[in-house]
Order: C-alpha cells, then structure tokens, then sequence
C-alpha cells in the first residue's frame, strides 16, 4: 500500500515558504531572495521516502496588493490551499502577530472545515533566530490568534484539529517531525510522480527562474515586481533568456554600468546550470505588464 498527497504550504511574503520547500525536499526547487513576492507561481516538490510520496506547494506570500498581478498571485496561493491534504500555514518566530498573519491563518481554518478537509498545521518558522522562549511565546500567540480567528468566522469546531510546530527552515531544525507529521496525513494512492522527481517545473521556466533569482537579489527598491523573465530560445547547449521590465529607464538598471550587472547576473545563473551551457541574456520593455490583463494572461499569470 502506498500513499500520496498534497501539503500546500501559505504564508505571508518572506516568512521562508520557499526556503522551507527546499529544505523539506532536500534540494533547491523554489527560487529565494529577501524581496517581497519572489515566488510568483504554485511550484511543486516532491518527497518519496519509503511507500509515501508528499507533494509540498509552494505558493506566492499573501499580501495587500497593489497591482494586477498582485491579485493573481493572492488568488494562486489561495487555489493551492484548496483540496489539498495538509495546509502548512507559515508564521515568523521573531515577529508580532499582525493583519497580514491573520489573514494567512483566516485562509487556513476557512479551507480546514469540513470532513474532507486537509489537516491545519501553523509553523512557526526561523526559530534559530530567536531564543527558546520567545519561540515558546510565539506557539502561544498563534494558538490564541487561530482562536480569536476561529471564534471570529464561527469555525470552532476546527481549532482541535489545527496543530503546531516550531521549525527552521534555513538549518532544518524541527522539519523532520513536521515531515512525519504530514506523511501520516497523507492518504492512500499510487505515487503521483516517478519516485526519482522532485519538482515538475518545466526545465525553461526553472532557468528563467533562476536568472529572475539574481536578479531580484542583485537590484532593489521596486524594480524586482517590474522583472518578468522567459526562455524565447531553447536549443541546447543555447539558451536564450529574455527579461521584461516596465520602462525603459529600468532598462539600463538591469543591464547596468557598461553590462556589469547583466553578467554578473548570467554568471551567477550559469553555475547552477549543466556544465556546457551558453546562456545569453536580453532586456526588453513591456510598459505596465504588472497592471495588464491581456499581458499577464500572456505570461501565464
């Protein structure tokens, strides 16, 4: 008998729901960086030990937003959390408990009801930037949160179910027992996906992904929103990656003085590529792609 299932893992921007993904399936799947909203689709890995197959969803932090594209990714991470087995609902151990943490753990009781409905886990995460009582106080302000919440939407009857776990997902610390936890949740089916896979990001989209990646962390303020990236050439050992921005004074911000920054960036993506590969790298202007319907559909958004 084998079992296989679905844990979607939620959470306000940068609480570590990619590096957390990474973490639990043993090797890098998600892309991550500091800026809000780096994660921009429900991205998929897969971790198959023994009879059991768990597919973790990472999924776009939950926010206010203030674009189009915004509201899309609200709604994608939102879908994830819908007729899956487990919601991993991801809050920080060194941080106060505010709107947008509620909001994230409202998403979770409100998909937990019912006799179908996946198991509710609050984590507790980056418990190794914080002391063991202030880990300890955080456990006890979830739970009181999830309980005004839960009293608040009139979902009582769930708050027995919700479960809680302090982990780390930088150092991994606590993830083996939260992976226990979930692997029992998981109900019985064949595997989902080959045994030897761990993500089903398609090979284009990761390496558009992974020169999005640096270039998130290599520019600031807002600019990274106005990124968009895809592959426009595929023939390998040739991969051509073009980058989107919003106005042609960012532009040059990516490319930077004399294409510094712009190879700086192809170098960085490069190393995590097959040995062999030519990456080239183009910037082109798409004006206001984040508030366009017709451009974000285009994008796959």
């Amino acid at each position: 008998m084998t079992r296989s299932g679905f844990a979607a893992i939620i959470g306000r921007p940068n609480v570590g729901k990619s590096t957390l993904l990474n973490q639990v399936v043993g090797t890098k799947v998600s892309i991550t960086a500091a800026s809000p909203n780096t994660t921009r689709q429900a991205i998929r890995g897969m971790l198959t030990e023994g009879d059991t197959q768990i597919i973790f969803v990472d999924t776009p932090g939950i926010h206010r937003p203030r674009t189009t594209l915004g509201g899309r990714l609200n709604d994608t991470a939102r879908a994830a959390a819908d007729g899956v087995d487990v919601i991993l609902a991801i809050i920080e151990a060194g941080s106060a408990i505010g709107p947008g943490d509620r909001n994230v753990l409202a998403t979770m009781l409100r998909n937990a009801r019912g006799r179908q409905a996946p198991l509710p886990v609050v984590v507790v995460n980056k418990m190794d930037k914080s002391g063991r009582e202030a880990v300890v106080a955080q456990l006890v302000a979830a739970t009181r949160a999830v309980e005004e919440i839960a009293d608040e939407l009139n979902l009582g009857d769930v708050i027995e179910r919700v479960e809680y776990f302090p982990v780390s997902a930088k150092t991994g610390e606590g993830t083996a027992e939260l992976i226990a936890y979930v692997r029992k949740a998981m109900p019985e089916s064949p595997f989902l996906f080959p045994e030897d896979e761990v993500s089903d990001v398609p090979e284009a989209m990761w390496v558009a992904e992974l020169v999005r990646e640096q270039l998130v962390r290599k520019t600031k303020q807002e600019l990274p929103h106005s990124i968009h990236t895809r592959v426009i050439e595929f023939e390998w050992p040739h991969i051509t990656v073009e980058i989107l921005v919003e106005r042609e004074s960012q532009k040059g911000m990516v490319i930077g003085k004399g294409g510094a920054l712009l190879k700086d960036v192809g170098i960085a993506a490069r190393r995590q590529l097959p040995e062999g590969c030519f990456l080239e790298l183009k910037v082109s202007v798409e004006p206001g792609w984040q508030k366009r319907d017709d451009t974000l559909d285009r994008f796959g958004y």
